[in-house]
This record gives structure tokens, C-alpha cells and sequence, in this order.
């Protein structure tokens, strides 16, 4: 996998803001050709640097609405069976290991607070799930 220089980098942060951004507008931005752009994004999608483009859709508009990070502590070595069973978990939108005094951070989204409780109480009944603590996420601000 190739190393991402300056105009790797400056290039996906213009299309983390908008990844539907035209190659001209593009080029412009980053005072380099049309082919040059097209080319670099051809080598990082090619290369498997980036594995997709995406959507955001405004908060208010999405049906997932209520937004949450569960740290959790796992018992022993059964870490991968509880990511095997998380991942079944619909609600669950990704799932990251860490070093920290948590051994998962999982982040999660459910249409109300009501199935978020039961979300909750799922997670929390896992077998291997020995602590947790979950917090809401209020509003978020893009990088």
C-alpha cells in the first residue's frame, strides 16, 4: 500500500467534506490538473486506501436518532466471541479495540430512547461483558 504525500492527504480531506465533489472543482482547490486528480483517486481506490465513498444525512432528517458510545470491559481472552456477537446486533455500527482501561468501544444508534435502554440491556446480558459504561452522543462536528 503506497504512502499518501501532501496531495493524498489534502485530497481526502476535501473529499471527507464532500465526496461527491467534481474532479474540476477538485483540481482547482488543489491547483493541480483534472488527470492528476483522477489519477490519485484512481491509485487510493485502487490500492484499497480508501474502501468507499458515503453519505451523511442531516440528524434531524436520520430515523437512527439517538447516538451513543459503549465503552465495555471484556472478561479474559473472549473478546473475539463477543465482537461475533455484537456484530449481530443491528444497532451496532462499528466496533473498535483499544488499550485503555476498556477493551471495546462500540458505537451505537437506535430510533428511541426507549430501544436504546433495551440496546442497552442486551449488551450488558453478552456473556463476556463484565462492565460498560455508555454515554450519548449530544452533536457532532466533522473533521
Amino acid at each position: 500500500m503506497p504512502l499518501l504525500d501532501d496531495l493524498d492527504r489534502r485530497l481526502l480531506a476535501l473529499l471527507r467534506v464532500n465526496a461527491r465533489e467534481s474532479v474540476a472543482s477538485l483540481s482547482r482547490e488543489l491547483a493541480v490538473t483534472r488527470s492528476t486528480v483522477t489519477s490519485r483517486l484512481e491509485r487510493l481506490v485502487h490500492s484499497g486506501t480508501v474502501v468507499g465513498f458515503s453519505v451523511r444525512i442531516r440528524e434531524d432528517r436520520d430515523p437512527s436518532s439517538i447516538h451513543a458510545i459503549a465503552l465495555l470491559e471484556v472478561e479474559g481472552r473472549s473478546t473475539d466471541t463477543v465482537i461475533r456477537k455484537l456484530r449481530g446486533f443491528s444497532e451496532v455500527h462499528a466496533l473498535h479495540t483499544t488499550n485503555g482501561g476498556w477493551d471495546l468501544v462500540a458505537e451505537l444508534r437506535t430510533d428511541s430512547l426507549g430501544n436504546f435502554d433495551r440496546l442497552l440491556g442486551r449488551i450488558r446480558s453478552v456473556d463476556g461483558i463484565v462492565n460498560s459504561e455508555t454515554s450519548l452522543l449530544l452533536s457532532s462536528v466533522l473533521v
